[in-house]
């Protein structure tokens, strides 16, 4: 591999190669060989889908399987598994293929890329990326083609059975069936299927590979055990919730089945954690559950994974935070490991700045979008923690909307990780100078 530019950083490297990439997919789905018509998609739809595609989110402004072509489908397909795995992991994976020698620069590209704390093992972990992501999707792919071989011809059920594999493992939401899932919304086969697609792709490479390694759960790191903890948390928390809220709703879960509420309630737990992928309609959703989803959207999946939101570790690190303070502890304790300062306040800070943003963004799209405000923040964090849900606004949406929101996924793509890189380089040149300290009244 070349060496990248030497004042890139590796965090504008991830900007700029992610911008690359959308602008290289924006000009392939404009080309006429990518629509069913032959009729050039406008140019804002195709960088929307673009965005949408490579920043793993599944929102459309188009109807996918009546608007591409085969060719335009391959794109967005590529788009996604290129945007799910980072364009940096797949460039090294060619690499290695190649015989050709990993550089230093190119590995602390890698290690913001695969969000690690050091850059040793970012080489072997790209490997095993790889090989977790080809026997993930293959089997997925596998498992949803002999179940879709019973609605329509072999050849058919292969590719949507490996496209819907390849887009749920990336947590990207896109769907070769315009109703996106809801005609399988009955089918254990296809719901355990996609979702436990997306909540291994979600969980994080890292995590994976310490689970597989150690196989022990006091062997696991602190991370991995606050990644999955948090994730179980919330997976039975979320279904158990929509199961309450939605259960009496005539639109949504009550004309079902009792295991069919279940199995619904469930799917739609996993989806909001930047999936994208719905058998209930998200608009006929009841506003408190529309309101419960925007949190799980919001918080997302895990560091190194290929979801986004403010991420699960962030979270726990916030909540775990607020309890010790209302204990009145000053020191930050989860699994009997005390957590350093500087990784509090990132988290604090990933946190509000995301919030600033999804709350910039919502206003303006109030301005230019006239529609409700639920509806304008559920797309908006749809959006930022690259889910793909929309409650109906995305189709609707003005020029200037869809701009804006691609926007936002491009920077719900590579900001949060960007920006703890950026604290930690910050944190890191301030060397041994401290002013004075001197406190101040809060709350």
């Amino acid at each position: 591999m070349q060496e990248w530019p030497f004042r890139l950083r590796p965090p504008q490297v991830l900007v700029l190669g992610f911008a690359i990439v959308i602008a290289i997919g924006t000009l392939l789905l404009t080309l006429p060989v990518a629509s069913e018509t032959g009729q050039p998609v406008s140019v804002v739809d195709a960088l929307f889908t673009a965005t949408s595609a490579t920043a793993v989110t599944g929102l459309n402004t188009v109807d996918t399987p009546t608007t591409f072509s085969l060719f335009g489908e391959l794109v967005i397909l590529a788009l996604i598994q290129t945007g799910g795995l980072s364009f940096m992991t797949l460039s090294t994976l060619v690499a290695l293929l190649l015989g050709k020698r990993i550089t230093i620069k190119e590995r602390l590209v890698m290690q913001e890329a695969l969000n690690q704390l050091t850059v040793a093992g970012v080489v072997r972990l790209s490997r095993y990326v790889l090989g977790f992501t080809l026997l993930a999707e293959s089997t997925g792919g596998l498992l949803l083609a002999a179940r879709f071989s019973r609605d329509m011809p072999v050849g058919q059920a292969l590719y949507f059975g490996f496209f819907h594999a390849v887009s749920a493992f990336c947590n990207a939401g896109f769907s070769l069936f315009s109703a996106n899932l809801v005609d399988y919304r009955g089918d254990l086969l296809v719901n355990l299927v996609i979702t436990t697609l997306i909540i291994f792709g979600g969980l994080g490479f890292s995590v994976v590979a310490d689970i597989y390694t150690k196989r022990s759960w006091q062997r696991l790191s602190l991370h991995s055990k606050i990644v999955i903890r948090t994730t179980l948390l919330l997976l039975a928390g979320g279904t158990l919730l929509i199961l309450a809220l939605e259960y009496t709703n005539g639109k949504s879960l009550m004309p079902l089945p009792v295991g069919e509420k279940l199995l619904a309630s469930y799917f739609q737990a996993v989806t909001p954690r930047t999936a994208g992928f719905n058998t209930l309609n998200i608009g006929d959703l009841r506003p408190v559950t529309l309101l419960f989803m925007i949190v799980l959207m919001f918080i997302g999946a895990s560091p190194g994974s290929t979801g986004g939101g403010i991420k699960t570790s962030t979270f726990a690190t916030i909540a775990a935070a607020v309890w010790s303070i209302i204990k009145g502890k000053m020191d930050i304790e989860i699994f009997g490991r005390r957590l350093p300062r500087g990784t509090v306040l990132k988290a604090l800070a990933v946190a509000a700045v995301s919030m600033l943003l999804v709350i910039t963004v919502t206003g303006i799209l109030l301005v230019t979008e006239k529609a409700e405000l639920e509806l304008v923040l559920f797309e908006v964090v749809s959006a930022f923690g690259t889910v793909g849900l929309t409650a109906g606004l995305t189709p609707k949406l003005t020029v200037a909307g869809k701009l804006l929101i691609s926007l936002t996924m491009y920077i719900g793509r590579v900001g949060p990780l960007t920006l703890a890189f950026a604290i930690a380089q910050r944190l890191g040149r301030q060397g041994i100078k401290h002013y004075p300290e001197e406190g101040v009244i809060i709350g």
